[in-house]
Parts: C-alpha cells; structure tokens; sequence
C-alpha cells in the first residue's frame, strides 16, 4: 500500500465517520470533549477529584457515541475517562443541531 493509498483510505474513513456523526447527533443530550477523544452522551457526570496533590477528572458517560475512526463499534453503553486535562461538556438542544 503506498503512502497515497494510505491517505485516500483515511480521508475516506473520516468522511464516513462525519457521515455517522451527522445521522446520530440528534439522538443525543450533549457534547462531550477530552484530550483524545469526541462523545455524545445522554447521560454524563463529571467528578473532580485528586490524589497526592494532583488534580483529576473522572467522566462517567451512559448510551454513548465515540469519535474515533479506528473504533469497530462506535455506540458504547458506558465509558468512563480519567483525565489530567481539561474537559469540555455541552448540552445539546434541538434548535442548535442543524447540520448540513
């Protein structure tokens, strides 16, 4: 496979993902970002935590949807992420999604 095969597989593959992602948005409540990857989620609940004096977050998520191209199943029951960084959580109303 030469290195243009290998774009063009890619690309394909990230086109197909926005396509997954724009059939799906509207079944979900909100946005969720961390430092490796995208979700919607119905249900999310977020918890600062620490431990020997560094700070943590621990994001639980129920009936989620995950950005990542590389996954097989993408819709995930629940997902829990540990993170260093900051993260980024929005709720969804109807009105705001409206996607080409």
């Amino acid at each position: 496979m030469s290195a243009e095969d290998l774009e063009s597989y890619e690309a394909d593959a990230e086109l197909s993902l926005y396509r997954e992602y724009r059939d799906v948005v509207t079944l979900f409540g909100y946005v969720v970002e961390t430092e490796r990857r995208f979700y919607l989620a119905n249900q999310v609940d977020l918890q600062v935590r620490s431990a020997g004096g560094e700070v943590f977050f621990e994001v639980n998520m129920a009936d989620a949807w995950v950005w990542d191209v590389y996954r097989s199943a993408r819709f995930v029951r629940s997902v829990r992420v540990v993170t260093f960084k900051d993260v980024n959580i929005e709720e969804l109303t109807k009105a705001e999604i409206n996607l080409p």
